[in-house]
């Protein structure tokens, strides 16, 4: 016979253990993807590339975000920005981002944004699915 108490107690466990590891999958998901942007930014001033992050919730204002990721988990939403329209960041103000990303009809392209998440956002995803999956049979 299946110990009823013990079945609870281990339902109970598993919003929170998965909770936690689909948080700490999504944050390093982010974090490998915004270093790799960096690493393609075009650089001049350091201002555009250090303006790429990620965040919890929403984008800053202002700033060029992919689709945001939402995770199936008690609604977690992260999202990967860059550019800002922060005027009291004064010269770090990096508003130019969509022209470098999509070009202008007097400059071509400069794509560093966008290709990163496509090329990252199976796996990104399937990274979230994986640790779901763990976190459940540590239980």
């Amino acid at each position: 016979m299946v110990d009823d108490r013990g079945l609870k107690r281990k339902l109970r466990a598993v919003p929170d253990v998965v909770l936690k590891a689909v948080r700490a999958q999504m944050e390093d998901g982010a974090s490998l993807i915004v270093r790799e942007m960096k690493a393609l930014a075009p650089y001049e001033t350091g201002a555009l590339r250090d303006s790429i992050g990620w965040t919890w919730g929403n984008a800053p204002k202002g700033s060029l975000s992919i689709a945001s990721v939402k995770g199936r988990v008690a609604g977690l939403f992260i999202t990967i920005y860059v550019g800002t329209r922060d005027k009291s960041l004064g010269d770090q103000d990096a508003y130019y981002a969509r022209w470098q990303e999509f070009g202008t009809k007097n400059m071509p392209a400069n794509p560093f944004f966008f290709v990163v998440w496509r090329a990252n956002r199976r796996s990104f995803r399937s990274g979230i699915n994986r640790a779901v999956r763990n976190a459940v049979k540590t239980i």
